[in-house]
């Protein structure tokens, strides 16, 4: 409950100099657990600087753990760091598509509005001598050892290869489990003389970080399976390309798999270039009782979007400036504060505190969702920074009724509006998530049925008349016409009856 009033305060504060009428209690987020197989990541980007964090939900043996990443140049034991799993959660949390509450004033007693004020460092890595393999061997296979890192729990490689069956032999006799069809995956790599930034775990180095009593704290149960929450791997490079590669990890997957990208700039919005970036169906209203249902809803909506698309596009799910000297609201509503400078600068955001003064930096927040497979995405991602400052956020609206007497002519309004917006949100509910309307169409009778057992139904009918015909009682218009057909009816039949005495002189006597 105090959670839920810290929230609602924040974001009257927030929004009270732009519009109140924006603003509502947050009910519910999507994060990323809805979704079977996702994998996140940090993008930052800065010039010709890319940071990318990773973080993984392995499943299987830790020993077994290998990662391996297509990476420009060979890196530095500076450019490798390791950050905490609740950055992640932060991020997911703050920027994921929600469902908010709104509640209608009784027009028959409108309250006062009043006037609202706003108010509202890494381990150093420690170098290893990783015995390596013959070194002839390595010559025959064509794979360069560039560097060798320990970084906290890591043994971390950088690799050079001549050619990809040489390296997949290499990655294998080491160790390294890799997909089985990662070979004509690396090829297209090594041919753009990429190096290879390959990671496994030092698991006498994982216990003594955080003591065999608590090393379980990274391992869950989930299915029948062992769940590593390995903390994530952060990189730095400079390239002039801004690209994710997503080909190695779809080596050996047998279906879809979802990425959640979190993005940082200068600018403003990040977007890919290779691959059409949308806005996900937004700022829609629907009916109450998806407040219950929130997870799968936004499953399905999502579902929906994507084939739509085709199946190819990725989606813009948050995009807003962040940045301390921004005054305005960051979210509608906010399910908490931003992002503060720690958690930037743990991101990569370099930029977040210049010279020491916080209030001079300037961060673009994006939030992209991807659900791709090798049949849908066979390139790789390729990003740019975008001049687009444009505020967007996934966000989903439920509408409360008013209560208390209704009885005034503004009340019985608002009653019928009542009923034809609730039709209206189960259209939307139906063309964004394919759910059948018929399931729920006692969402628009209840209310029906209330203003019946209130009595307040025959006065809403009788002070509708002349507006609402869809409510059963004929406008003026209509009963002007009712008038006029009968007029005409009855001349008609006089006329008919006229012409058939005159040919029939014997039907008049």
């Amino acid at each position: 409950m105090k959670k839920q009033l810290f929230l609602t305060a924040f974001c009257l504060g927030s929004f009270a100099l732009q519009s109140l009428s924006f603003c509502g209690f947050y009910v519910a987020k999507a994060d990323t657990k809805l979704f079977n197989k996702t994998s996140q990541v940090i993008m930052v980007r800065d010039g010709n600087k890319t940071t990318v964090t990773m973080a993984n939900d392995f499943k299987g043996n830790v020993k077994d753990f290998a990662m391996v990443i297509p990476v420009p140049n060979v890196l530095q034991k500076k450019d490798i760091r390791i950050v905490e799993n609740s950055l992640f959660n932060k991020l997911d949390a703050y920027s994921g598509p929600r469902l908010v509450e709104y509640y209608d004033e009784n027009p028959c007693s409108p309250r006062i509005q009043y006037d609202m004020l706003e108010s509202i460092q890494y381990n150093n890595a420690i170098p290893t001598s990783i015995s390596m393999k013959d070194v002839k061997r390595n010559k025959v296979l064509g794979v360069t050892i560039e560097a060798q890192y320990q970084v906290d729990e890591y043994d971390i490689l950088i690799l050079s290869a001549k050619e990809s069956d040489g390296l997949k032999t290499w990655l294998t006799e080491n160790g390294y489990k890799i997909p089985t069809a990662a070979a004509e995956v690396l090829a297209p790599y090594i041919k753009n003389n990429l190096k290879f930034f390959v990671v496994k775990v030092d698991l006498d180095k994982l216990n003594e970080i955080n003591g065999t009593t608590n090393l379980n704290k990274y391992i869950k149960t989930h299915d029948n399976e062992n769940i590593q929450n390995l903390r994530p791997i952060q990189i730095s490079y400079t390239s002039p390309k801004f690209m994710l590669p997503i080909r190695l990890g779809m080596a050996n997957s047998t279906g879809a798999q979802d990425m959640v990208v979190y993005a940082f700039s200068k600018e403003g919005r990040v977007e890919c270039t290779n691959y059409r970036t949308v806005k996900i169906p937004s700022n829609e209203n629907i009916p109450l009782f998806v407040k219950n249902k929130f997870g799968q809803f936004y499953v399905d909506l999502f579902e929906r979007a994507h084939d739509k698309e085709n199946k190819e596009a990725i989606f813009l799910e948050y995009a807003w400036n962040i940045s301390p000297q921004f005054r305005g609201a960051k979210c509608d509503p906010c399910v908490g504060p931003p992002p503060i400078f720690t958690d930037l600068t743990k991101a990569g955001v370099n930029w977040a505190m210049n010279n020491g003064n916080q209030a001079s930096s300037n961060v673009f927040f994006t939030r992209l969702h991807l659900r791709y497979s090798r049949n849908t995405h066979p390139r790789d991602l390729e990003f740019q920074v975008t001049p687009n400052k444009e505020h967007f956020q996934a966000r989903y609206i439920l509408t409360n009724t008013a209560v208390g007497d209704l009885s005034c002519n503004a009340g019985q309004t608002y009653c019928a509006t009542v009923i034809k917006n609730r039709v209206n949100e189960l259209e939307n509910l139906s063309q964004l998530t394919s759910w059948s309307t018929v399931e729920y169409s006692g969402y628009v009778k209840e209310y029906y049925d209330l203003l019946k057992d209130k009595n307040i139904l025959n006065e809403v009918k009788s002070t509708q008349k002349n507006k609402q015909p869809w409510l059963g009682v004929p406008s003026n218009e209509s009963r002007l016409g009712l008038k006029i057909a009968l007029f005409l009816s009855v001349v008609f039949l006089l006329t008919f009856a006229y012409l058939i005495r005159q040919k029939n002189p014997l039907a008049s006597k």
